[in-house]
């Protein structure tokens, strides 16, 4: 191998990271818009149970519109507390319509501090 076909690869093997650094750039700034945002209630079974914090991350199903179509829960701390409350809430997001479905993952977090 001579010189110069090492220093192609190299070359290439450099632009090809690049790319791959550009896709996921790109990726990042496809994030959804949000333009209406509902905060969730704080559960009263929460507050019975003398819970006064807890956080869910959720995946949210858009539209091409922005509207919400679903409302998967991923985590939650505590369990099964605030599940209702954060996929209430979350239908009645709007995003800015992309013409395209997508995804987009939401973490809330609740804190009853009276």
């Amino acid at each position: 191998m001579n010189k110069n076909t090492t220093l192609n690869k190299l070359i290439r093997a450099a632009l090809l990271g690049c790319g791959a650094v550009a896709l996921a750039l790109s990726a990042q700034a496809s994030t959804p818009k949000i333009i209406k945002k509902v905060p969730p209630e704080f559960p009263r079974e929460a507050t019975s149970k003398s819970i006064t914090s807890g956080t869910v991350k959720a995946k949210v199903a858009i539209e091409a519109d922005g509207k919400v179509s679903g409302v998967d829960i991923l985590e939650a701390e505590p369990r099964r507390v605030f599940d209702k409350a954060v996929t209430n809430a979350l239908m009645d997001w709007r995003f800015e319509a992309s013409g395209e479905k997508q995804t987009h993952e939401v973490k809330l977090v609740f804190k009853n501090e009276d």
